[in-house]
């Protein structure tokens, strides 16, 4: 009975983790307290996850690369990319691939993307080189660049902490490099071959008439001094300058015009126009852009335009822009929306945002600061400015950093203390202020592996892994231990397709685990198989990194499909060919 239980609650989560009707962080605790109010789990064993050693590395990572983003650190990394001249397709995707594989074996995928994104179009531009061929490779490195070390992927960290916890040995910081090099040379190999065949050419006038000149969605309201109240469309101001009048709402009631609908007083005009053409409407006597507005008649040296591009966050995706209150919270006003491939008649404050929209956003030079340095909700395209003064707490930040490493690796120091001490001197030193380190840790992230970490306990203790494990030793038996470890690798790599790599792994886990003992062979040779897997997993543009290139470089789904999905299966068969010989069974 308690195993039904236990198998019904893993199916229930992955169910909610992929719908992601509720966060992730809500239904983990739902999870815990479902199982300690069942009596499968005693209140000590629901929470003991988060009291593990792991989480207070990744805590610790995220205080320290939360100062280096601050300080200006990693910018002024990116920046010596810009330096580099002109270059062939083929070495422009070398040199971009192992910048990135490099930088994301030590730091967040997802942050090294969206800092290298407006280089690497630049570097492409200069080169000649379609973004297309470029941005997509630079997403797949900086996310096989986290294989190489224990903190490239928060995932390494939970699995090696699950692993402690079950009396096994612990993964050391470069225990898993030889197989990440070998994943990162091979993945670097395939897309300067057969990957750069299969990539689209998206020549750089289509991406500079996609992205520099977006036809954005906005709202324009007739005042009562307007000289269009009672004129056709066709024959007002709006329409004159080439902007796209989508729909009207008219006493609370929508609906679609045509050319000769004459407008009224007090009418909103949902339109559609590029930016420069948009910030002349104010201009127009009677007209106002209808939008948390900020004051158009500011000076200009005081207000900012950018455009924020909106990242796979579950509190702000699906949120009306209404509800998000951006004035409030952020302190600045949507001016326009864009949402490539999709025509949008609804009011902008009703529309649930969406991976991947472009919002054009004005504020002052403070407030888009804030947006860039405070919040992961968003990344700002704008042209790329680097920081070229690396500051005095930025080497501090990086140097600190550098030791935690050195101390963990060496043994000097346990890893989580090291870490520990990294992010004590960060702060004791004002790299970060103390306050602003709360909001640099993932809670939700933390949670997720705290009582994912506690699952793999329940699923121990009923014995409903050993059952699940039956099952796939009866399925994979024929193939030996090889044939078991590959079912494996294709479980974990199909489930973070719906699931994020950390949730994946920590549900393969304890039936891994188990599995192995009773083959009686070397469980690490799984667990590294299992946590490798999820790192591996190409196939869809939903990975953040993979988001972030999605837009820019005008990729359809399908391209993610065939690239991404042939360069998985191959890193598949790489991944059950060296485990074995680094980790024998």
């Amino acid at each position: 009975m308690e195993i039904a239980l236990v198998l019904g609650l893993l199916l229930l989560a992955i169910i909610l983790f992929a719908t992601e009707i509720v966060s992730v962080d809500v239904v983990t605790i739902f999870l815990l307290i479902a199982l300690a109010l069942l009596g499968i789990l005693t209140p000590e064993e629901a929470f003991e996850g988060f009291s593990s050693d792991f989480i207070i590395i990744l805590a610790s990572i995220f205080v320290m690369v939360g100062a280096l983003k601050k300080t200006g650190v990693i910018d002024n990394f990116i920046s010596r990319v810009v330096n580099i001249k002109k270059q062939s397709a083929s070495m422009l995707t070398i040199i971009v691939m192992l910048f990135a594989s490099l930088t994301s074996a030590f730091l967040n995928n997802t942050t090294i993307t969206a800092l290298m994104l407006n280089p690497t179009i630049g570097l492409s531009k200069l080169s000649g080189v379609a973004p297309s061929k470029v941005l997509m490779p630079l997403a797949f490195a900086s996310i096989l660049g986290g294989t190489c070390t224990l903190i490239g992927t928060s995932t390494n960290v939970a699995v090696s902490g699950y692993l402690a916890k079950q009396g096994l040995e612990r993964i050391g910081m470069f225990d898993i490099a030889p197989i990440g090099l070998i994943l990162l040379v091979v993945g670097i190999l395939f897309m300067i071959s057969i990957g750069k065949k299969m990539l689209p050419v998206n020549s750089k006038e289509d991406l500079e008439e996609d992205y520099a000149v977006r036809k954005y969605l906005s709202e324009a309201v007739i005042l009562e001094k307007s000289s269009m109240v009672g004129q056709k469309m066709v024959e007002s101001e709006i329409a004159k300058m080439g902007f796209s009048i989508i729909s009207i709402i008219r006493d609370k009631a929508k609906f679609i015009p045509n050319r000769y609908t004459r407008l009224n007083l007090g009418d909103t005009l949902i339109i559609k126009g590029d930016i420069d053409e948009l910030l002349k409407i104010k201009d127009i006597p009677g007209v106002e852009i209808k939008a948390d507005l900020l004051d158009f008649n500011t000076k200009d040296d005081e207000l900012h335009l950018a455009e924020l591009m909106v990242l796979g966050r579950s509190d702000v995706i699906k949120n009306t822009v209404e509800k998000l209150n951006f004035r409030q919270r952020y302190g600045i006003s949507i001016l326009a929306i864009f949402r490539k491939g999709k025509t949008i008649s609804d009011k902008i404050g009703k529309l649930r945002l969406q991976i991947g929209d472009l919002l054009l956003v004005q504020g002052n030079k403070e407030s888009i600061d804030l947006i860039r340095t405070e919040t992961d909700d968003f990344i700002i395209l704008e042209d790329y400015k680097p920081n070229l003064n690396l500051r005095k707490k930025g080497i501090l930040t990086l140097s600190f950093f550098l030791l935690s490493i050195i101390l963990g690796t060496t043994g000097v120091m346990p890893l989580a203390i090291a870490f520990l001490f990294g992010a004590f001197l960060t702060v004791a030193f004002r790299c970060i202020n103390a306050n602003e380190i709360y909001e640099d840790i993932d809670w939700r992230l933390l949670v997720l592996i705290g009582g994912m970490s506690a699952f793999g306990i329940a699923m121990t203790k009923t014995g409903a892994d050993k059952f699940v494990a039956d099952f796939i030793i009866q399925i994979f038996e024929p193939l030996g231990s090889y044939g078991i470890l590959g079912g494996f690798i294709l479980l974990t790599v199909l489930l973070t397709q719906p699931l994020s790599n950390a949730a994946s792994a920590l549900v393969v886990l304890p039936i891994g685990l188990q599995t192995a003992a009773q083959l009686q062979v070397n469980p690490i040779t799984f667990a590294i198989g299992i946590m490798m897997a999820a790192s591996v997993s190409l196939l869809t543009p939903f990975e953040p990194s993979c988001i972030l290139v999605y837009g820019p470089g005008k990729y359809k789904f399908f391209d993610f499909v065939k690239i991404g999905g042939l360069l998985t299966l191959i890193l598949m068969v790489i991944l059950l060919i060296t485990i074995p010989i680094f980790f024998p069974f």
